[in-house]
């Protein structure tokens, strides 16, 4: 069938497919869960950014416990597995999204046997749930898809992209634009779909500014801040930016999902201070917490005067390694006030990404560049190494390592570190003590009273091997570029099952389904039909 049919279809869906009902999953009245996570972000992270303001933080309010980051196969877990653990309640392994291996103790994972978990987000939706994605990353980015998509690896931006848009949650906001479109980016859609036009189709309402969000009041909102990730909250102000702030994300999100009486779920990310750890940039770790921090808030005044919401607020692992003190205070740690570490990190005005975005080809302009970052008194043997570098990432990364070594801010490593998190929670529900990061979803699922294991037996039933049972014979063909499809067909009756989408052909004719179809490269898994 070809892909302009296909696509009319989709906007004229026949009649809803009936599905089997999910057993003890019928939402109590207005409970909601807002699950915050800030990526990458050790203990040490929040205390540099409390000194750093001066006074304390929402977090500190709400601190219960402790959560062991760990993943399937490793001691140091990437995003995109602790994603999946939070979201789902299992373990998986790295790069894999909303999948989790069917033999856990194989250490062969074989592609087939990569199988999708359902997440909190979609239990909820299939329960009457509003829900809704905030994260200041491309929406694609592993954190928010490991709430609302099942791909084997993370970079695989367009199929997360389609999933999404095809899951029916009512309100996204963040960045990703590219992977909506087809266009030239690295991360832009490899089918030619526009998926944008779908989105209209759909009735959302699409944003692009601060000012739009402010001002939409539809019950559906798609926000596309940038075509990639966000910029970092203190490059933001400063250099007059028209996206919203990652509170006033989370504030409309809250906004627009409470006018729905049966509750909501929300997932909201501060992405960046995970990109500014791995980049041991102390100016961005500091204002993204804070950033975070100011959602916190959003989220806590709501929760209070509603008393129906539970806020969990984490870090998804930690990164960099980041200490306050380092070799330079071996001797006088015991005199070290304040000012000491947080002194040279003022006079920055922009992350160093920021910074450095004002280089010159020629990096002619490099002595500005670094008073940009806070480094107004570059040594000689410094200046010196800034003009042999050659590229960007280099500049960027001796600039953060010279205000790092003014600071006294010691750093382990460019990349995750295996401590266990704070956990941070509020409300009715909330969790205490030691947990592990796949228990968090049990805690999101017992107060929504959802059922994980019910939905993705509902969801994710493997296509071939249900329908050959019934007697079909079953193949997978390529419906379009990069989208394939599962096709059964019995007497005059053919089925489609297109990859990514939330509905089926039967004879010509579209019928919706309540959960997307997932192909692993080798199998497909959909809704669990009802009367074939």
């Amino acid at each position: 069938m070809k892909r302009t049919k296909l696509a009319f279809l989709t906007i004229i869906l026949i009649f809803l497919y009936s599905q089997p009902v999910l057993a003890n999953t019928t939402p109590s009245p207005c409970k909601n869960v807002i699950m915050m996570i800030m990526d990458g972000t050790n203990s040490s992270a929040v205390t540099l950014s409390r000194w750093y303001k001066g006074s304390s933080l929402a977090l500190d309010e709400m601190v219960v416990g402790g959560v062991r980051t760990y993943s399937l196969r490793s001691v140091i877990t990437d995003s995109a597995s602790a994603a999946t653990a939070m979201a789902t309640g299992h373990k998986t392994i790295v790069d894999k999204v909303g999948m989790a291996p069917l033999y856990p103790s194989d250490e062969a994972n074989k592609p087939k046997d990569i199988i999708p978990k359902a997440s909190i987000l979609e239990a909820a939706k299939s329960s009457g749930y509003a829900t809704g994605l905030v994260a200041t990353a491309p929406i694609q980015h592993a954190t928010p898809a490991g709430f609302s998509a099942h791909v084997l690896d993370r970079e695989m931006f367009s199929d997360i992209a389609e999933q999404q848009v095809y899951q029916g949650i009512d309100v996204v906001l963040g960045g990703g634009k590219a992977s909506l479109l087809p266009g030239d980016r690295e991360e832009s859609r490899n089918d030619g779909e526009n998926l944008l036009q779908v989105l209209k189709e759909k009735d959302y309402t699409l944003v692009n500014s601060k000012h739009q969000l402010a001002s939409a009041s539809g019950r559906k909102i798609w926000g596309s801040f940038a075509e990639g990730a966000m910029a970092y909250d203190i490059d933001r102000k400063a250099f007059g930016l028209k996206q919203p702030s990652l509170a006033e994300m989370t504030e409309k999100a809250i906004h627009t999902l409470s006018q729905q009486k049966k509750g909501f779920f929300l997932m909201v990310e501060g992405s960046k201070v995970d990109w500014a750890a791995h980049l041991n940039d102390p100016v961005g770790i500091i204002t993204e917490v804070l950033a975070f921090d100011e959602a916190v808030k959003k989220a806590l005044d709501f929760a209070n005067a509603d008393g129906k919401t539970l806020v969990i607020a984490v870090a998804d692992h930690g990164n960099s390694g980041l200490s306050i003190g380092d070799w330079g205070t071996d001797t006088d740690y015991a005199i070290s006030p304040p000012a000491k570490f947080i002194r040279p990190i003022k006079q920055a005005k922009l992350s160093v990404e920021g910074a450095v975005s004002l280089l010159k080809k020629d990096h002619s302009n490099l002595v500005e560049v670094a008073s940009y970052y806070g480094l107004k008194d570059l040594q000689r043997e410094e200046l010196d190494l800034l003009q042999a570098a050659k590229h960007k990432d280099d500049v960027k990364g001796l600039l953060a390592q010279f205000l790092a070594k003014r600071a006294h801010i010691g750093f382990t490593t460019h990349g995750h570190t295996g401590e266990d998190v704070l956990l941070y929670s509020f409300g009715p529900g909330k969790p205490a003590g030691l947990l592990d990061n796949i228990d968090l979803a049990k805690v999101m699922a017992d107060y929504l009273e959802v059922n994980l294991d019910e939905t993705t037996d509902a969801l994710f039933v493997d296509a071939e091997q249900w329908f050959k049972g019934k007697g079909y014979k079953t193949r997978i063909e390529p419906e379009s570029k990069n989208n394939e499809v599962f096709v059964a067909r019995k007497d005059n009756k053919e089925i489609r099952y297109p990859k990514n989408k939330n509905f089926r052909v039967v004879n010509g004719k579209v019928e919706a389904l309540p959960g997307v179809n997932v192909f692993n490269g080798k199998r497909f898994f959909v809704a669990r039909p009802g009367k074939d």
